[in-house]
């Protein structure tokens, strides 16, 4: 397995990235008593059958598919359910970008988000929820606060509204952020007193700027930006441009790398250079083609894997060290410079 293989994996990854972040996947769980499956994949909303689910459940269904995401995976729970442990277990082993759970408890909330944000830190899933009214800090919540949404004279919650804000981020491409994305159903809101606040708080909200209801700014929950996450974290754009490659690059070596090619520097070597080919197609969609958007092997972390069992390393110079390859581990760092979309003007008019 040479590098050619790998090249023309990435470079089609590269061509399809914008598409394929239009088409993204809302994850739904639903407490509904109806008899049914429990794990229903739709394509579009087309299949489904309204007899499966209560009214009010096909009308959450129906919202995720406003936007058009490529597909929503609904898990069913039982209305006596205590908590939502079962479904979560489900989706943990499927593909998906944005959960919702229209409905749910404030009780149930921190431990949605806790286990959401496991499964990005622990896991390295690439998995996101929006979530009602809950100050997650992390940039895996959003935290979506808007109430008295209402839509054809009935009135929904911030909670009973997050199945359609999924669809919304599951279907936006890469060349645009969530920042006034239009509503055009939602006739009123409640609007907030302060939104300058509460979106510095990592609260996404809609506006009404006084002809349409639109998303204040794509942002997600969090506002601790320290420990290596910089503003630019706070964005659900940047993270989404973070979370393609992770799964891109993540993919691919699993599928050509791990178990097939021997732990060669030449070999890293190979796998890098396709890396940095993909990276720089991604120049000026999701990242910054004015920066040497590139990666190597992480010599500091190869270093100390060395010296973690006792090996000494000091007088090797850091190109020495690239060229010891570790054990079966392969070690990978680089700056990468993501693209935010135009949100904000400042215009000086001198006369």
């Amino acid at each position: 397995m040479g590098l050619p293989q790998i090249s023309i994996t990435f470079t089609s990854l590269a061509a399809s990235a914008v598409t394929r972040s239009a088409r993204g996947v809302v994850a739904l769980i639903l407490r509904d008593a109806t008899a049914g499956d429990t794990v229903n994949e739709y394509s579009v909303v087309t299949e489904v059958e309204s007899n499966d689910w209560t009214a009010t459940n096909l009308q959450y269904i129906k919202q995720a598919f406003l936007s058009t995401p490529s597909k929503v995976i609904v898990v069913r729970g039982a209305t006596a359910d205590e908590d939502y442990s079962d479904q979560l277990s489900v989706l943990a082993n499927k593909r998906w970008n944005y959960l919702a759970i229209p409905d749910i408890e404030s009780a149930d909330v921190s431990d949605v988000a806790s286990w959401l944000k496991s499964q990005r830190d622990m896991s390295n899933k690439t998995f996101k929820a929006v979530l009602p009214n809950h100050d997650g800090d992390h940039e895996g919540i959003i935290n979506f606060t808007t109430n008295g949404i209402v839509v054809a004279g009935t009135t929904h919650s911030a909670s009973q509204y997050t199945a359609r804000i999924a669809g919304v981020l599951a279907g936006l491409p890469l060349t645009r952020s969530a920042t006034f994305y239009e509503l055009s159903e939602v006739e009123s809101i409640t609007e907030s007193a302060t939104p300058d606040a509460d979106i510095d708080n990592g609260e996404l909200i809609l506006i009404n700027d006084g002809e349409k209801v639109k998303i204040g700014r794509g942002v997600n929950s969090l506002t601790t930006v320290t420990g290596g996450k910089s503003a630019d974290w706070k964005k659900i754009k940047v993270i989404e441009g973070h979370d393609i490659i992770k799964e891109d690059v993540t993919r691919t070596f699993n599928d050509n790398y791990v178990g097939r090619v021997l732990n060669s520097y030449d070999n890293q070597v190979l796998f890098l250079t396709s890396v940095n080919s993909y990276l720089q197609q991604l120049g000026g969609t999701v990242l910054d083609s004015t920066s040497n958007n590139r990666v190597d092997v992480d010599v500091e972390a190869q270093r100390a894997a060395w010296t973690g069992i006792g090996t000494d390393v000091s007088q090797l110079t850091d190109e020495q060290i690239k060229e010891k390859s570790f054990q079966d581990k392969v070690f990978v760092s680089g700056n990468l410079k993501f693209l935010d979309a135009m949100e904000d003007l400042q215009f000086k008019a001198y006369v």
